[in-house]
């Protein structure tokens, strides 16, 4: 693994319309990583190597059932819905599946970046600032921007094969990616990607079996598929024609909560599955996305930038290995396989960026002006299940969605923006960007933000932030709806103008509105040493959370009403809807560092450290209609403890000859979960709304080891091992362990459940 900054020097794009900024005279914090770091960690997903790399980005430990399989970032301990992700600075269409399992991610919609193949990509801009008032909703923590490669000449294979210490998990990924040149120096660049990834099952003993049986921490059978292009034509001196496109399709099994052959609490089908029986979520995802443009510097003396993005994410959800208890009841049979639902999310964007560059004699340097537009289309459609899926109680594991959830929705967003940079004096650049939106369904919004960066010196910059920011509510969060089963208890999620929703009190969504500050100062004390810390606060008003939370009678009342029965088995029953549910303020540092020591005739070694703290506070919670607090004490610490305190990232590379060896150290701060309560307890406490055991997950750290070796000039090959320690999280009490099987907190954002893994890569040029 590579050092966390690709290069201090790099040229980057996001959080500026200068089209010559580096990142270390940016005035907002900008981390780049290229794409050779993000493949030498051995990680198979995008998302688990950016989080290994940047401590301000992590990601929830493990879902449940269809949550499983998104693969979904967020930075500053706010949630993937508040991070943008860009490929080529355009906006990237979200994921149409809602991360519905408990924890800090649940009822969000983020992009799944994994669905961008890592052979395409040249390198990733992190910016870590508030970044709305340029780029429109969403970017409230901050930009992920990906920028795929431009190469044109060669081909790359890259394959990586490993798994974890157990045994399991064994995971695959192989790509290939190849480059030529177009007349008139343009570019064409395509590559495809293969992976594989197997289960890694980490439950304890079942207190129904007393056997480890129940698959319910795990991850999920993934077989993918990816393809890509990134292209650009040179039409003239003036004007150019660029395109780039991904295609992927992933289909994903996840295991769910074991069912005895004879449990009476649970629905069982003693003929069927005399040895008990695990449904499984099976999800067929297709995911594309293409853009088309001109740019260009013919437009009445401005550069110009035109471009128009179609994107869409559709996922068939079946259900396998299971049964329906009613289906069998009525009609003496049951499948045992079902068809769910099907959702389907599609984004055509459509931008005009115009910039020019005016000098004047009064200022150190040219007035940057950009003025731009767009235009978005939105859709969001749920599909309905089979009938036998949502009859009655519907199929064991996961309820279906009946026609009267079925629902298609759409709405028009249209932006304008103006962003000037300039240099008042050699040392001071000041920056003032200011975008309104309208949106059909939520109103107007107008935000701005103004930036500032003072070089004292040579070894000695200040830079700061103030900015307003917005997110509209997904589609998906405002209709939204299901019914998810364990054998015990089974707990639902009610869009917010559906009739359930709207008998317990949900109301429709607001926007999410913010106020960022930020100050920085960046040091160069020595030769080759860099050192950024920033500080910031971030206030988020009418906060979208998964709230509301009624137990018993009035959740199955509501859930009926929406048409989702509870199945009569069900010991527990809890009803849940998306809300405005509460105002916060997150504080928090980024302090970066990196070192180059030349060792002469022995190499040289790139040192750095990167550290991330964070705190999230909630200044206010909102009621319902019925006057209800949205929020109980669990969902509280979801937003607030939940997440690290701090995430520390410190190591180096030595490279020397055809050798390089990488150790990096990740400790992760302590979490502090409001866990519920399963056993050993009176049963008035058992799923319970109110009651919750607190639980402090003490810190822990993962050390990572990789050693790589250049065979010749185009073949290398690399052997390493992440969390060599084979560390794993603390065991939750046997109180809050879920039928005994789920002994580990699968909601915290700390390190993973699986314990050590190893790998061995190859890269190969031609």
């Amino acid at each position: 693994m590579a050092h966390p900054v690709a290069s201090d020097e790099q040229v980057i794009v996001t959080g500026t319309r200068d089209p010559h900024q580096h990142a270390r005279d940016s005035v907002s914090p900008v981390v780049v990583i290229s794409g050779a770091q993000l493949r030498a960690t051995g990680q198979a997903d995008l998302r688990d190597a950016l989080t290994m790399l940047v401590p301000s980005l992590t990601h929830q430990t493990v879902g449940t059932g269809t949550a499983n399989t998104i693969d979904s970032i967020n930075l500053r301990g706010l949630t993937s819905n508040q991070t943008l992700i860009l490929v080529n600075g355009k906006r990237r269409h979200p994921t149409s599946t809602v991360y519905y399992a408990p924890g800090p991610q649940q009822g969000t919609t983020p992009v799944d970046i994994d669905m961008i193949p890592t052979s395409e990509i040249d390198h990733i801009e992190v910016l870590e600032d508030g970044a709305a008032a340029q780029y429109g909703s969403d970017a409230i923590a901050g930009v992920v921007n990906v920028i795929l490669t431009r190469r044109k000449h060669g081909v790359q294979f890259h394959a990586d094969n490993g798994g974890y210490y157990k045994g399991d998990g064994f995971t695959s990924r192989e790509s290939i990616n190849g480059a030529t040149e177009l007349p008139n120096g343009g570019f064409f660049n395509i590559g495809a990607e293969v992976k594989f990834q197997d289960h890694a099952v980490r439950g304890g003993y079942d207190n129904r079996t007393k056997v480890v049986d129940n698959p319910i921490i795990s991850i999920p059978r993934e077989l993918q598929e990816v393809i890509g292009y990134n292209m650009e034509y040179n039409i003239n001196d003036t004007l150019k024609l660029y395109s780039f496109s991904t295609d992927s399709h992933k289909n994903a099994d996840a295991l769910q909560n074991y069912r005895t052959g004879t449990n009476v609490s649970g629905a069982t089908f003693p003929t069927l599955y005399p040895n008990g029986y695990v449904p499984i979520i099976e999800n067929a995802e297709n995911d594309y996305s293409v853009t088309l443009g001109f740019k260009g510097d013919t437009f009445l003396g401005f550069d110009f930038d035109a471009s128009t993005t179609y994107g869409g994410n559709h996922n068939d959800v079946e259900i396998a290995n299971t049964g329906s208890q009613s289906y069998l009841s009525t009609y003496g049979y049951t499948p045992t396989q079902f068809h769910q639902t099907a959702y389907t999310d599609t984004q055509w964007t459509n931008n005009l960026d115009l910039r020019r560059s005016f000098h004047t004699p009064v200022l150190a340097g040219p007035i940057n002006f950009a003025i731009g537009a767009e235009y978005r289309y939105e859709s969001y459609k749920i599909g309905a299940g089979d009938y036998n899926a949502y009859y009655i109680s519907g199929a064991q594991g996961q309820h279906a969605i009946p026609p009267g959830l079925a629902s298609t929705s759409n709405r028009d967003v249209t932006a304008g923006y103006t962003d000037v940079s300039t240099k008042i004096i050699k040392n001071w650049q000041v920056d003032l960007a200011g975008r309104f939106e309208h949106y059909t369904d939520v109103g107007n919004t107008e935000i701005g933000k103004v930036s500032s960066r003072y070089d004292v010196n040579k070894m000695l910059a200040f830079r700061g932030t103030i900015s307003s920011g917005f997110r509209a509510p997904t589609l998906a969060e405002e209709h939204f709806s299901s019914l998810t089963e364990s054998p015990t208890s089974a707990s639902g999620v009610l869009a917010v103008d559906s009739p359930g929703g709207r008998i317990l009190g949900a109301r429709p969504l607001k926007p999410e509105r913010s106020t960022s500050f930020s100050a920085g100062i960046l040091l160069n004390p020595v030769r080759s040493m860099h050192l950024s810390l920033d500080a910031y606060q971030i206030d988020i008003r009418d906060r979208i959370v998964v709230g509301g939370v009624y137990s018993g009678t009035n959740a199955i009342a509501a859930m009926e009403a929406s048409g989702l029965y509870f199945p009569s088995t069900s010991a527990t029953a809890t009803a849940q809807y998306e809300t405005n549910g509460a105002s916060t303020r997150t504080r928090g540092m980024d302090i970066t560092g990196t070192y180059f020591t030349d060792l002469g005739r022995y190499g040289h070694i790139n040192w750095d450290v990167a550290v991330n703290f964070n705190q999230t506070n909630i200044r206010s919670i909102a009621r319902d209609l019925n006057g209800n607090p949205e929020l109980n004490a669990q969902q509280q610490s979801f937003l607030t403890s939940y997440m690290p305190r701090n995430k520390e990232i410190f190591g180096g590379t030595w490279v020397w000859k055809n050798l390089d060896f990488t150790v990096h150290e990740i400790r992760y701060g302590r979490t502090t979960s409001n866990n519920t309560y399963w056993n050993d307890v009176p049963a008035s406490m058992i799923n319970s709304v109110h009651s919750f055991l607190r639980w402090v997950q003490s810190p822990k750290f993962q050390t990572n080891v990789a050693i790589g070796y250049n065979v010749t000039p185009r073949l290398h090959l690399q052997l390493g091992g992440n969390n060599i320690g084979n560390a794993y999280p603390r065991k939750i009490p046997y109180s809050v362990q879920y039928l005994g099987s789920e002994i580990y907190n699968t909601d915290v954002q700390q390190m993973g459940l699986f314990g050590g893994y190893y790998y061995l890569q190859l890269d190969y040029k031609l």
